[in-house]
C-alpha cells in the first residue's frame, strides 16, 4: 500500500522484475552455495575432488543454523601414487604440480574455491615435511582451505564420504565402517547416523612394496613390527618369498578381523591380541555386547579405502603390495562365518575420504553472530578450550570462570601468545534470558582475567552469539576483540578455522578439526 500527497491510500501492483528481485534477495539471504575442494595425500595414493554444496537456513525451526541440502561432485582427479623421496620426505614439487594440473583440468582457479580441506592421512603424516606441505597447500588451494591430519578425523571423513553414516541413518542399524588404506585402518562405529566411536591402527595394503622381481623397494615400520613377531627379516632389496609374503598378509588380515570383532583362526588369539595392541594408533574401539555396558556390536560392516576396491571387486590389478591378499582374507572372514555382521558396499571406496573432505568438513555459522570491528578473518588453527560447564537454570559466574580457567590450563601453550586467538566451545542449555546470558558473560570475562589479550572466539551451539558477544564487548568491555559464532555442531576438537563473512547471508564458514603435527 502506498500514498501520495493529496491521495487516499491505494495499491500498486509490483512488476515481474520487482517480484523476481525480491525473491532473489530472499533466496540469497537464506541459501549459500559453496565450491569446495578435498585433497587427500595418503600413504599410497593422492587425489582430489571438487564439489558444489548448497546450504539452507532451517527457517521452519525458527533457527539461524544452516544445513546441507544438496551436494554435487564437479570434478574428480585421477588417482596417483603419493610421491616420496629417498630420504622419506614427500616430494612437494611433484604434489604441487599435480594439484595445479587438477585445477586446470577442472576449469577452476584457487580464487573459485570457497572452502575445503587438505587431508594428510596414514603414513603421509609421519613424513618429515608433512606439516610444511599442508601449509603450502592450505595457502595455495583456495580462499579458505584448511590443512588437517588426525586419525579420528580420518575415521569421520571416511564414514561420511563413503556413505556409511547415511546407511545407518536410513536403516536405523548400527554400522561399522572400516577404511583400509595403504598404511592405516580406520574404524567408525555409527548408530542412527551418528558416529559414536572411532579407532585407528597401523594395518594397510602398502606397508611394504615389491618390484617385478620380488625385491623389497619399500618397508614401513608396521611391516617390520609384524615381521619381527613372525620371525621374518625384512631388508631393502631382499627378495621376499611368496610364503613369507602370505604369512605377513595373513597376520595383518587377522588383526583387521579381530578389530572388527571376528573370531581368530589361523593365528593364536594371544598372538593377534599382541599385534593389535602394538599396532594401535588410538584407544581401541571398545565394541562389546550391549548388556555389558559397552558399545553395541554392529549389524552391518561397510568398507572404504583402497583395499575396499578389491573387497568389492572393482579392482583386480596388483601393484606389488599387500592390498589384494589382505582384501581376500578379510572378505573370506565374512563368507566363512567368522564375522557375524553382514557385509555391505557403502557406494564409495578409495575416494571416500576425499569426498568427506570436500563435502563434510565445513559448517556455516548461524546468522546471529557477533564480530568486533577490526577482527581480520580468516583465522586458521585456533586452539580450542572446551570448558565443562553446567548451565542449568541456576548457575553463577564463579563456576563458569573456574571451568574456563581449568580448560585453558588443559590447552596449555596453545593460548599463551598475546597474538594468538583464544577459542571457547560452549554448549548452551535452557532459555536465553538476559540474567543467564549475563552470568555466562561475567564468568567468561573472569575466566579470561590475566590471560594474554588476544582475540576471543566463542563457538556456541545455540542462537545466542550476537547478544552474548554484545554483552562481553560493550557492557563488560573485556578489552579484546570478540568473535561469537552460533549454530555450530560442537564436538570435542582441537582446532578451528573461521573464514570471511559471506554476504548477504551474513554467515561465516567454520571447520572443526584435529591435527597430529604441532601448530606453530
Amino acid at each position: 500500500m502506498r500514498t501520495h500527497d493529496g491521495d487516499e491510500p491505494h495499491f500498486h501492483d509490483w512488476s515481474e522484475e520487482e517480484r523476481a528481485a525480491v525473491a532473489e534477495a530472499i533466496w540469497q539471504a537464506e541459501n549459500v552455495e559453496l565450491t569446495t575442494v578435498g585433497i587427500d595425500v595418503g600413504s599410497s595414493t593422492s587425489h582430489l575432488m571438487f564439489a558444489r554444496v548448497r546450504l539452507q537456513r532451517k527457517t521452519q525451526h525458527l533457527s539461524s543454523e544452516f544445513v546441507v541440502v544438496s551436494r554435487e561432485i564437479v570434478w574428480r582427479s585421477p588417482i596417483v601414487f603419493t610421491p616420496f623421496l629417498a630420504d622419506f620426505t614427500i616430494d612437494a614439487d611433484r604434489l604441487a604440480q599435480f594439484i595445479e594440473s587438477a585445477y586446470e583440468h577442472a576449469g577452476l582457479t584457487p580464487a573459485d574455491v570457497d572452502t575445503g580441506a587438505v587431508i594428510l592421512t596414514g603414513e603421509a603424516i609421519k613424513r618429515n615435511n608433512a606439516e610444511a606441505i599442508a601449509r603450502i597447500f592450505a595457502s595455495q588451494a583456495g580462499k579458505f582451505v584448511c590443512a588437517s591430519a588426525g586419525h579420528h578425523m580420518e575415521c569421520v571423513l571416511a564414514a561420511h564420504g563413503g556413505g556409511a553414516t547415511a546407511i545407518s541413518r536410513r536403516t536405523h542399524r548400527t554400522v561399522l565402517n572400516v577404511d583400509i588404506g595403504g598404511g592405516t585402518t580406520k574404524l567408525a562405529l555409527i548408530r542412527n547416523g551418528e558416529i559414536v566411536a572411532t579407532c585407528a591402527f597401523a594395518a594397510g595394503g602398502r606397508l611394504f612394496v615389491q618390484d617385478d622381481a620380488g625385491r623389497l623397494t619399500r618397508i614401513e615400520e608396521p611391516a617390520r613390527q609384524v615381521a619381527r613377531a613372525l620371525g621374518i627379516e625384512l631388508r631393502a632389496g631382499q627378495v621376499l618369498a611368496a610364503a613369507e609374503r602370505d604369512r605377513l598378509a595373513t597376520a595383518f588380515a587377522e588383526v583387521v578381523i579381530a578389530m572388527i570383532g571376528g573370531r581368530p583362526a589361523e593365528l593364536s588369539a594371544a598372538t593377534i591380541e599382541g599385534l593389535a595392541r602394538e599396532l594401535l594408533l588410538t584407544a581401541p574401539l571398545g565394541v562389546c555386547p550391549a548388556e555389558t555396558g559397552g558399545l553395541s556390536r554392529p549389524h552391518l560392516v561397510t568398507f572404504t579405502g583402497g583395499v575396499s576396491e578389491y573387497i568389492f571387486g572393482r579392482e583386480t590389478q596388483t601393484f606389488g603390495d599387500l592390498a589384494k591378499p589382505l582384501a581376500e582374507r578379510v572378505a573370506g572372514a565374512f563368507t566363512g562365518g567368522r564375522i557375524d555382521a553382514a557385509l555391505l558396499d557403502p557406494g564409495q571406496g578409495i575416494r571416500a575420504t576425499v569426498i568427506g573432505a570436500s563435502q563434510f568438513t565445513a559448517q556455516l555459522s548461524g546468522k546471529t553472530i557477533h564480530i568486533s570491528e577490526g577482527i581480520e578473518l580468516p583465522v586458521h588453527n585456533v586452539p580450542v578450550a572446551f570448558p565443562s560447564l553446567f548451565l542449568g537454570e541456576d548457575f553463577d559466574a564463579a563456576s563458569v570462570a573456574a571451568a574456563i580457567r581449568a580448560a585453558l590450563e588443559r590447552v596449555g601453550d596453545g593460548v599463551e601468545s598475546a597474538q594468538r586467538p583464544i577459542a571457547l566451545g560452549i554448549r548452551w542449555q535452557g532459555e536465553p534470558h538476559y540474567r543467564r546470558l549475563r552470568a555466562l558473560a561475567d564468568g567468561i570475562a573472569r575466566g579470561l582475567d590475566g590471560q594474554a589479550a588476544g582475540p576471543l572466539i566463542l563457538m556456541i551451539d545455540r542462537d545466542i552469539a550476537r547478544l552474548l558477544g554484545h554483552i562481553l564487548e560493550h557492557e563488560l568491555q573485556v578489552g579484546r576483540g570478540v568473535v561469537a559464532i552460533d549454530g555450530v555442531q560442537l564436538r570435542e576438537f582441537d582446532f578451528v578455522d573461521i573464514g570471511e563473512v559471506i554476504r548477504p547471508a551474513h554467515v561465516v564458514p567454520v571447520v572443526i578439526k584435529s591435527l597430529l603435527f604441532p601448530v606453530h
